[in-house]
């Protein structure tokens, strides 16, 4: 069985599990000079696409992979992977599914954190000599502590869940949206409160987004949800940088309606320095944190995720079927 990655083989060294090597398998990898679709069509005999979660697979690209049964997202999205293609040629599409929650949750806190209490900002004020003045502003500001603040989950699977068992120690209010809301049993569990989105945006001091990229979310943060946001409010995004319309937030920030936007992803990745929130103006650079799609970069997660995905390859060439497939076979 021959397995193409569209992936960097360090992280395929670093987690390769016990289930690889009872696997007949070669793993061939797509070189920096190669295209996807050269890749694909250079290895035409695949049986197998392991993929980073931010990387395309086009219905060009499995016209290419005639003898294909199984893409395995290396991560929880699959977004970017053409599902319906993959579909009709029965090729099965598979994520890692609640992976890598607990560590996107701890992130996600990290990022309120930071936010609140000025941690970049105090950080550079530091190394420039300015400790007491930044202490002193700091003081006066009168920032509200997380325990102080209402928070907003915008989806509520795996992680958005995750994030509000982590909360719950810091006793702050929270409520959550999503398309279907759960039963009082799981709200009760959870300790959250369901509103509607447009009531939860203008409610909330924090609004946290766990949501797919659906056609139904992408660019859902835009400008007329910024403007229901709260003056001064944060929002935080570790899910996906297509849920945010860039120029509508780049705009909020300047105008200092939002007092910051803490950022894990950013559309597109990878992400230039020119990109309108990455290249704010001067006044509104203190408004922006960064944190690189760093969410779910812990070993514990690609260590499970890789083991699935090996895991899952090895069902396949039993003639068996894959663990959390999202394509609908």
């Amino acid at each position: 069985m021959k397995i193409l990655v569209f992936g960097p083989p360090n992280r395929y060294r670093t987690y390769r599990p016990a289930v690889a090597d009872q696997l007949d398998a070669q793993l061939v990898f797509r070189t920096p000079d190669q295209s996807y679709l050269q890749a694909a069509r250079e290895n035409a005999d695949a049986e197998v696409l392991f993929v980073d979660a931010i990387t395309e697979v086009s219905d060009a690209i499995l016209e290419q992979l005639p003898h294909l049964k199984l893409i395995h997202s290396e991560g929880v999205a699959y977004n970017c992977i053409d599902c319906e293609a993959a579909r009709r040629r029965g090729i099965f599409v598979c994520n890692n599914q609640g992976c890598n929650a607990a560590a996107v949750a701890e992130h996600t806190i990290m990022l309120m954190l930071m936010a609140l209490r000025q941690g970049i900002e105090a950080h550079n004020a530091m190394l420039a000599g300015r400790q007491i003045e930044k202490k002193t502003e700091v003081i006066a500001a009168g920032n509200p502590g997380l325990f102080q603040c209402s928070v907003g989950l915008i989806g509520f699977g795996d992680t958005a869940q995750a994030t509000a068992r982590r909360l719950a120690a810091f006793e702050c209010p929270l409520y959550y949206y999503t398309l279907h809301r759960r039963s009082p049993e799981v709200e009760e569990k959870f300790g959250v409160t369901y509103l509607p989105l447009e009531e939860l945006a203008s409610t909330c001091d924090i609004v946290s987004l766990h949501c797919a990229v659906t056609p139904d979310t992408v660019e859902m943060v835009d400008a007329d949800f910024l403007a229901r946001m709260k003056p001064g409010s944060i929002l935080v995004n570790c899910a996906r940088g297509a849920l945010v319309d860039n120029l509508a937030l780049r705009q909020a920030l300047i105008d200092g309606h939002l007092a910051c936007a803490a950022l894990d992803t950013i559309e597109p990745e990878p992400t230039p320095a020119d990109h309108p929130l990455v290249n704010l103006p001067l006044e509104a650079r203190h408004r922006a944190i960064y944190s690189c799609h760093l969410g779910g970069a812990s070993g514990g997660c690609f260590a499970r995720a890789h083991e699935t995905m090996w895991t899952n390859a090895q069902r396949v060439t039993q003639g068996l079927r894959p663990t959390h497939i999202v394509n609908g076979l």
